[in-house]
């Protein structure tokens, strides 16, 4: 059960999932202006054939329930998930992380031993 759980929170399978969504969502909206355009355009009449919902409400329509769809999505998928990974899974406390921190105690231990003057103030990170 653990691997599941790593499997769902450590992974991108979430963020491809909204992707996927909202993706499918924001082509209704490209659809949907295309056809608004096409239909206000003189003359494109006999090219866009299937234009008769190129009104501007059809157009509004759907940029309205892209936006209710975003924020179902954000509230019911995205904030819960994002509680959960950092219930699971913590971010590390800002700071130097401990392996350079060690990795500094070390340098400074050789130079000890080698006679010279461990730096008083750490080096520029890369």
């Amino acid at each position: 059960m653990s691997g599941f759980k790593n499997f769902l929170l450590r992974g991108n399978l979430v963020d491809l999932a909204v992707a996927v969504i909202i993706g499918t969502a924001f082509a209704a909206v490209v659809a949907a202006f295309t056809a608004w355009l096409t239909g206000a355009l003189p003359g494109l009449e006999d090219t866009f054939k299937g234009a008769e919902l190129g009104e501007l409400a059809f157009f509004l329509n759907a940029v309205i329930s892209f936006v209710i769809l975003a924020a179902v999505v954000y509230f019911a998928v995205v904030l819960p998930y994002t509680k959960a990974r950092e219930r699971f899974f913590p971010s590390p406390a800002p700071g130097t992380p401990e392996d350079i921190e060690l990795l500094r105690q070390i340098r400074d231990l050789l130079q000890a031993q080698q006679g010279g003057t461990p730096p008083t103030t750490p080096p520029p990170s890369a």
